[in-house]
């Protein structure tokens, strides 16, 4: 049987992976140090309080479980910090440490997540083999050194590894302090929302459909890095009309200039998603944000209901 160990999941992109690897017949060990994510009754989850950073207790789980998959999902993501953050390296180093262990203790098949932020901006649309890798981010620093170990391994101990560049998620459970939950939030409040420049392009995927494509990936043969994004990139006015006209509240949007400093486009080219690992979107940016929507309704309402 496919046992898979997932890190982060209980996080914005692990949650969301768990029904998926389910439903492919996997065993899933799902790693969280701080809660567990409730499923339906039918789907079977071991959840395990494991700190990924704490290599004894990574090292125990892998001898004890016997995985022949692992999806890494896990890192540091606090918002406004995490772009330039010192805990970076240390993930790095530890996430690094955790392939190696699941290769010496017999792990067959592992996917590392990475992000756009490893490219080089200034080409605009982004393709694994032809783009170059200049991140400008203690962040996309260490996922690209984190790549370059993985690839490393899987060339010295044979393991089949793949590397996924996520480019920008939108969807339930993510932080708030997101633009995506920034434009629902604040004109459900009534309130104007001040946004970037209408004109930049940007690939968003929404997170079901991103962890679907995780999950297709981890069950494919595919080795290297893949792009995990929707390849139907919006410009940030698209995708704010959209929120606005869903709630009625165009009016309240407003846009700044265009700063010459920004990426005019950040893009995935999808052709190793979608023709190699089999893969296409499921959410158009229309019903993608119709589910982010009303999943933000609820929450407000059950919090005022609480109050």
């Amino acid at each position: 049987m496919k046992k898979v160990i997932l890190t982060g999941a209980s996080g914005f992109v692990g949650q969301h992976c768990l029904l998926a690897l389910a439903r492919l017949g996997y065993e899933v060990h799902a790693l969280s140090l701080h809660r567990q994510v409730d499923t339906p009754d039918d789907i079977e989850i071991h959840w395990h309080r494991i700190d990924v950073l704490d290599a004894d207790q990574v090292t125990e789980l892998i001898k004890k479980v016997g995985p022949t998959h692992l999806l890494h999902c896990a890192w540091y993501a606090e918002p406004g910090k995490y772009w330039e953050a010192t805990e970076n390296y240390q993930w790095a180093e530890a996430s690094l440490r955790l392939f190696q262990t699941f290769a010496k203790f017999g792990g067959q098949r592992s996917v590392g997540v990475g992000s756009c932020a490893e490219y080089d901006w200034a080409f605009g649309r982004c393709s694994e083999f032809l783009t170059p890798l200049n991140p400008a981010s203690t962040y996309g620093v260490c996922k690209n050194r984190l790549r370059s170990g993985l690839e490393d391994l899987g060339k010295e101990t044979g393991l089949s590894a793949a590397w996924a560049r996520l480019f920008f998620l939108y969807g339930p459970h993510e932080r708030p302090e997101r633009f995506v939950p920034s434009v629902i939030n604040t004109l459900l409040r009534g309130e104007t929302m001040q946004c970037s420049s209408r004109e930049k392009l940007r690939d968003y995927v929404y997170i079901k459909d991103a962890a679907e494509a995780l999950v297709s990936l981890l069950d494919s043969s595919v080795l290297g890095p893949v792009n995990i994004a929707s390849g139907l990139p919006s410009t940030i006015g698209q995708i704010a009309d959209v929120i606005g006209r869903k709630l009625g509240r165009t009016e309240l949007l407003r846009f700044g200039d265009f700063r010459n400093e920004e990426p005019l486009e950040v893009s995935a080219d999808t052709a190793r998603l979608n023709n190699e690992v089999g893969w296409s979107p499921q959410y158009g940016l229309d019903r993608g944000m119709e589910e982010t929507i009303n999943w933000w309704k609820l929450k407000g309402a059950a919090a005022s209901s609480a109050n």
